[in-house]
């Protein structure tokens, strides 16, 4: 009880100097962010798997790391996210290039297959698609830390656990003091 007194005693100085702090927090973690974007050369350099298609290579959980690179072409095998133009919802599908070749327009597009699925993804294209196209691919994986990032999915599922946990950092921030 006498810790809450003590914390409730701050001047607007010291809740300023906090608020900054946790401002600051956010601020780092979205330039991380950005830097993250502009190094990897993808929208999103860290995509969290949402299903067990890509079993027993990636599991549901798992946090992925990508990079993308214009200059080496897609090759059978590499493991690509890539997104399904005007799909609502927009999320990554992690799946494998199966196979890919270059159309008569001269460009490159690929067919890709879940490690666990029995089917290639054509039953998850848009209607008359065949193929996914570079511009669609939002990056090879490169690298993972399994079961990190659950705490995403389970944010997700759980709207709610989302808000309390981001109150109690918030929390923790406003009330954490600076000992001189």
């Amino acid at each position: 009880m006498e810790w809450v007194k003590s914390q409730l005693g701050m001047n607007f100085r010291q809740l300023a100097y906090q608020a900054l702090n946790f401002g600051m927090i956010v601020a780092s973690a979205l330039i991380i962010w950005k830097s993250m974007m502009l190094v990897t050369n993808t929208e999103s350099p860290i995509v969290v798997v949402l299903s067990e298609s890509m079993y027993p290579a990636f599991t549901r959980g798992d946090l992925l790391f990508l990079w993308w690179s214009t200059s080496r072409p897609v090759e059978s095998g590499d493991v690509l996210v890539y997104h399904i133009p005007n799909r609502v919802p927009d999320i990554p599908i992690v799946h494998r290039a199966l196979n890919q070749h270059v159309d008569s327009e001269g460009k490159q597009v690929i067919l890709t297959k879940g490690d666990a699925n029995p089917v290639d993804d054509r039953g998850l294209y848009n209607r008359g698609q065949m193929w996914v196209e570079p511009e669609h691919v939002i990056g090879r994986v490169r690298g993972y830390l399994p079961y990190v990032g659950i705490v995403t999915i389970l944010m997700n599922d759980y709207p709610s656990l989302k808000f309390v946990l981001i109150g109690g950092l918030f929390l923790m921030v406003i009330f954490s003091r600076e000992q001189s």
